[in-house]
């Protein structure tokens, strides 16, 4: 079966091959031209749906089996931000390093060098028949102190629960069994089986 993924990112197309490994994993933009898509949404589900039905709609294939993400990083001491913001959190056009810094700048505000935060991650499945959403999740702290250069976006301030290594830190195998990402693609793989 051929996933269509709702994203061109690259750090999610690559998670996203090796936690479904089974399945052929294509971007929408190796088979249309990529486009912006709104997130207008008010949660991380409404997000993924309104990513997921974009791109089924653009690729005009009724046989279509689209798989959109929508997921970041809630920061208990900022109150929860930047939650549904994570992507943007430094502005429209941002950087993963000037998000990340930002999370930081506000926590020394603070006079905070670290925080209860968790990810959360929702997958949405969009094909003619049917809409379908999971989520998952993974709590921790995040820190000030970035440290490690694997991952993507905040890995590099976020320490999972029982860990004492950041995410940027961690090898590849154990954020693939802990993430919030991987969570939810277990729960969506027992979706895709179905149709």
């Amino acid at each position: 079966m051929k996933l269509v993924l709702a994203t061109s990112n690259s750090g999610k197309v690559r998670e996203i091959r090796e936690l479904c490994s089974e399945f052929e994993v294509v971007p929408y933009s190796q088979i249309v031209s990529a486009f912006e898509i709104e997130e207008s949404g008010t949660t991380f589900k409404e997000n993924a749906l309104l990513k997921a039905r974009a791109v089924f709609e653009a690729l005009g294939d009724e046989s279509a089996v689209v798989l959109a993400d929508d997921s970041g990083i809630s920061v208990d001491a900022l109150g929860g931000e930047p939650s549904i913001y994570s992507a943007r959190y430094a502005g429209v056009g941002a950087s993963d390093r000037d998000n990340l810094q930002k999370v930081v700048d506000e926590l020394k505000k603070l006079s905070l060098s670290g925080s209860k935060a968790h990810y959360t991650a929702a997958i949405a499945i969009v094909t003619r028949q049917m809409e379908y959403v999971v989520h998952g999740w993974m709590y921790g702290e995040v820190t000030t102190t970035p440290r490690g250069d694997g991952g993507f976006g905040y890995d590099p301030i976020f320490v999972p629960d029982g860990f004492s290594k950041t995410l940027g830190e961690l090898d590849s195998d154990t954020k693939r069994e802990i993430s919030h990402r991987s969570k939810a693609l277990k729960l969506a793989k027992v979706v895709l089986k179905t149709l």
